[in-house]
Order: C-alpha cells, then sequence, then structure tokens
C-alpha cells in the first residue's frame, strides 16, 4: 500500500480535525448544559427534567451507535474525507432543527439524528491523522486534537449563559459546523487509504470483527476500555444538581457548569496524556494513571456529604482530568486495526462506548427505587454502578495489547 509522507504536529489536517471535533463535542454536551433551562421552556416540571432528560440524551447516543456504524463502513469503503464532509452536514442541519422543537418527541427525534451525524466526525478525524501523521508523534497529534476539540465543552456553556433563548444555542452550533466545511475543502486524504483503493481485500466490513477470535476480542476490549469517561459524563456530571441534592450540599449545584468546569480539566488531560503516552512508550501505562486518577476522584464524590457546591465543582475536574484519555483510547482502537477496518474500528469503538451510555443508566436505574427513594438510596446506586463500570474497563486494559509505537500499514484479511 501507498505510505504517505508524514505531516506535521500543527499542520492543516490536524487543526481542521481538532476544529471539528471542538464543533463536535459543543453539540453533544449542549443537551447536558441546557437540559434544565430547554426542558422547563417546554413547560416540564422539575421530576420530568429528570425523567426525560434521561430519555433524550439515551436516544442521542443510539443515533451515535447506529451513525458509529454507518460513518465507520463508510469511512473505509469511501474514504476518511467523506465521513468529514458528510456527518457534518448532517448534525449542523440536525442542530438547527432542534432550535425549532416543540414537544419532547420532537426534541429526542431532533437528538438522535445529530447523535447519527456526530457520530463520525471523532473517529474520521483520529484515523486521518493517525495515517498522515509519523508514528512516533501519533499520540501528541491525536491529543491535540482532543485538546482544542473538547473545549467546544466550554464554548458550550459560555454561550448557553450568554443567551437566555435556549434555541439559539443550537442555531449556533448548526452554523459553526457549516462554516467548519469551507476549512475541509484544504485536507488531502490518507495515503494509506489511496493505496488501499487497488488491493482486492473487503473494506468497511464491520462483521469482520466478528468472523476472527483475536479480532473480536481486541474489538470487545477497545470498546470496555472508555466505558469510566461515560459513566463518570453520563451519570456523576451530568445529574450532579440531583446529586448534590441529595448529599445535602450547600449551594444549588449548576449541572451546566459542571459540564464545563469537567470538560477544562478533560481537555487539559487529553492534551498531557499523548505527551505522557509517548514519555513512558506505552498506552497502557497511560491509562492505567488516568484510571488512577479518575478513581480517587469517584471515591471523592460519593464522600461529599454536607459539603459544598464548590466542593462539588472541584471534584468534578478531577474526575474529568481522570477520564482526559478519550483521545487516546480511540487512538488505540485505531492502531489495532488494518488500513481496510481502520475507520470502521475508530469510529463505532467511542461511539459504541457512547451508546453504552442508556444501559449504565439503565443499571443506576434499576439499582434504586423507581418512586420515593431516599437519598442513600440514589448515591448508593450510583457508586455501585462505578464500581462495577470501573472494574470491567480495568480488566479490559490489562487484557489488552500495547499498541504504541505499531506501524499502521497493513490490511486484515
Amino acid at each position: 500500500m501507498q505510505q504517505n509522507k508524514a505531516i506535521g504536529l500543527l499542520s492543516i489536517p490536524v487543526i481542521v480535525a481538532a476544529l471539528g471535533y471542538f464543533v463536535d463535542i459543543y453539540d453533544l454536551l449542549l443537551f447536558s448544559i441546557i437540559r434544565v433551562k430547554s426542558l422547563k421552556g417546554l413547560g416540564l416540571t422539575d421530576a420530568l427534567c429528570d425523567s426525560e432528560g434521561k430519555y433524550i440524551i439515551s436516544i442521542q447516543m443510539a443515533g451515535l451507535l447506529i451513525g458509529g456504524i454507518l460513518w465507520g463502513v463508510m469511512g473505509d469503503k469511501k474514504g476518511r474525507l467523506s465521513v468529514l464532509f458528510g456527518s457534518i452536514i448532517l448534525y449542523s442541519l440536525a442542530n438547527i432543527a432542534n432550535g425549532f422543537v416543540q414537544n419532547v418527541p420532537q426534541y429526542a427525534l431532533a437528538r438522535f439524528i445529530a447523535g447519527i451525524g456526530l457520530a463520525g466526525e471523532l473517529g474520521a478525524g483520529i484515523t486521518l491523522v493517525s495515517e498522515l501523521i509519523s508514528k512516533e508523534n501519533r499520540g501528541k497529534a491525536t491529543s491535540i486534537v482532543a485538546g482544542i476539540g473538547l473545549t467546544g465543552a466550554v464554548a458550550a456553556y459560555f454561550i448557553a449563559h450568554t443567551f437566555d433563548n435556549w434555541r439559539i444555542c443550537y442555531f449556533i452550533g448548526g452554523g459553526l459546523g457549516l462554516c467548519l466545511l469551507l476549512l475541509r475543502v484544504s485536507v488531502f486524504e490518507s495515503g494509506m487509504y489511496e493505496g488501499l483503493q487497488h488491493a482486492k481485500v473487503a473494506k468497511g466490513n464491520f462483521f469482520m470483527f466478528f468472523t476472527n477470535g483475536k479480532r473480536f476480542k481486541k474489538y470487545i476490549l477497545a470498546i470496555l476500555i472508555g466505558l469510566p469517561t461515560w459513566y463518570v459524563i453520563g451519570v456523576l456530571i451530568t445529574f450532579s444538581k440531583e446529586f448534590g441534592e441529595n448529599f445535602g450540599l450547600s449551594g444549588k449545584v449548576d449541572s451546566g457548569k459542571s459540564v464545563m468546569l469537567a470538560y477544562v480539566a478533560i481537555s487539559i488531560g487529553d492534551l498531557l496524556i499523548g505527551f505522557l503516552s509517548n514519555s513512558l512508550k506505552s498506552r497502557k501505562k497511560a491509562l492505567y494513571i488516568f484510571y488512577a486518577l479518575t478513581i480517587i476522584g469517584v471515591v471523592l464524590y460519593f464522600n461529599q456529604t454536607n459539603g459544598s457546591d464548590t466542593g462539588m465543582y472541584a471534584i468534578c475536574m478531577l474526575m474529568g482530568f481522570g477520564t482526559g484519555f478519550w483521545a487516546l483510547f480511540v487512538t488505540m482502537a485505531a492502531e489495532h486495526f488494518g488500513t481496510n477496518l481502520r475507520a470502521t474500528a475508530a469510529t463505532t469503538v467511542p461511539n459504541m462506548v457512547r451508546g453504552s451510555l442508556p444501559l449504565i443508566l439503565l443499571l443506576f436505574n434499576s439499582l434504586k427505587p423507581a418512586h420515593n427513594w431516599s437519598s442513600q438510596e440514589y448515591i448508593h446506586a450510583g457508586a455501585i454502578t462505578g464500581v462495577v463500570v470501573m472494574l470491567i474497563s480495568t480488566a479490559a486494559v490489562f487484557l489488552t495489547e500495547e499498541t504504541f509505537g505499531k506501524d499502521l500499514n497493513f490490511i486484515e484479511e
């Protein structure tokens, strides 16, 4: 296969991938930030903001799960650039439509379509950058993509607090995506992928992950490694307001602020972990360190009875920094598989993790009574869910292969 000349860390493809992920994260986290404001704007009560909020975010994650497969297959069949263009058009238009919803079913449908669009952005960007950059700098480049991209959550928070009308926030997200299309014109395709065009090999066959035992193991482990991110983001941080009330904290917790602060820390963590991995010459050792920080943060989270909202925000930042391994784990997914399956792996794996949130919420909800639950039952349900998630993910890291410095110029037979 054709080998492309390695590009620099701050080249156009890296910057464009980072800005694409910025818009992706803005749109992905916007609902978590304006959940209460937008649902109350539709006439829902506080109790319904909790239950319907979980429903809508679960629908959005289902869209990500389906979109991950669709875009991943397209990325290997039609090229990485086809996904970068197609996904951003879909989620930009869906977010503009989101600004016009009038009820919960319409809201859920808009988030589902947006979720499908959002699913392609990171995987295609990481795949393209991983194939264009040298193996020595691959981890650093993907960390730059994630470090810049994750600040989209910070932008979403401040924009949400600048405009009283929550609908404007969705219009801005859609507009940013459409503007990004202009920058995408200057990005070129991966030489590795172009060299694959004449090879007589199956491209983007999602079922290949399940037809070979070794490949299946790598794929499942790659997914399980990422579970702590959406346990922390989707449960502890998104519902920090409700947890804060059950902890009896002094001061009212703003879930949107929790998300924003957590993502400031996540972006820093994601920027640093690539350099840490390069220093240690190991993906797995870097993951173990960040897992340990996540566990410390979770333990502190569930031991803040009678604490303060300020303490909650600080702990959310610590947990956020600990889960700042998103870019690394997606890079590992890309490194595990050949060029003819790489985009499918790198796109489906993170979206399988995002799509696992409804299952995590199902476990969380099943551990507490549906009605009249006490504060301790709510807290214990969240803690037990965390123990299960961290045990599964730690075992997955232990069992997965080290991919640091791996040559990516190979195919899956």
